[in-house]
């Protein structure tokens, strides 16, 4: 959603539906956000459909009555009004409209594991999933391989995760399958995690150490980045003993590296010279 008039588009349509779902379930809230990404999937294998919905020489309401002619009936009215609340605004390229009918799925997936009091344990499972994909190679490979049937690899993280993990971090994990906003498998469950913690009013730590840090060492260096950053910090810690010793701390693009590879690493680029 690069655009500006992308993204007023978004805000009304997420507005129209927080508003007609106020008082739903976590569980009505999970039957909403499968129905939105269930159209969202439906708009990545029809691309005519995408122009069709995004074509400005049709007007808003003839966007809208084309999608309400095709789900009405098939899905929930709050799902109907909000997606067709999307399609009658103003779109700056199709794949917008998809990125958008994504994200608000993954909205009403937060907003459910919020009802529950599970979103905390939703961002921990899905960063910790992301670890052990990445740490192991062959499973990162299959999982991100475009090429291979999206059944399959459903299948797979549903033995990794079923009865693991909550059922809403089970569906963000496949919404990661599918390539979230056209990113990789792997920056799809990055990108989860920190709307995730967005959704907690919380900004994103990552933390590279050689070895864990204890509780006192965490929740000190927490408060410091919480104090730099002027909001609550979410630390996602990762051991990597290549670093040698010392931390490596991302918050979106800073980056503080202040590891002893590093230090090695620039003593050999010196002596290069």
């Amino acid at each position: 959603m690069a655009s500006p008039e992308s993204r007023e588009s978004f805000a009304a349509a997420e507005a129209k539906l927080a508003a007609d779902t106020e008082k739903a379930t976590a569980a009505q809230l999970a039957t909403v956000a499968d129905e939105i990404l269930s159209v969202a999937a439906l708009l990545r294998t029809e691309p005519r459909l995408r122009r069709a919905l995004t074509d400005p020489s049709r007007s808003g309401r003839q966007r809208a009555e084309l999608l309400r002619g095709l789900l009405a009936g098939k899905l929930s009215e709050a799902t109907v009004d909000a997606l067709t609340t999307l399609v009658a605004s103003r779109w700056g390229r199709p794949v917008d409209l998809l990125d958008a009918t994504e994200r608000l799925g993954v909205d009403s997936v937060l907003r459910s594991a919020d009802k529950a009091g599970k979103l905390a344990d939703v961002e921990d499972e899905l960063f910790r999933f992301g670890q052990i994909v990445s740490g192991n190679p062959e499973l990162a490979v299959t999982l991100s391989d475009p090429g291979a049937p999206t059944d399959r690899r459903v299948k797979l993280v549903e033995d990794l995760l079923k009865g693991k993990a909550q059922p809403a971090t089970l569906r963000l994990a496949e919404v990661a399958l599918e390539g979230f906003g056209g990113r990789s498998f792997e920056f799809s469950l990055v990108r989860l995690v920190e709307l995730t913690a967005a959704k907690r009013d919380r900004e994103v730590a990552y933390v590279t150490v050689a070895k864990p840090l204890d509780d006192a060492d965490e929740q000190r260096l927490t408060d410091k980045l919480s104090e730099m950053y002027g909001r609550q910090i979410s630390l996602k810690v990762d051991v990597d003993p290549k670093v040698i010793g010392g931390a490596s701390v991302q918050v979106g693009s800073d980056l503080y590296d202040g590891t002893i590879l590093r230090r090695l690493n620039e003593a050999r680029q010196a002596f290069a010279k």
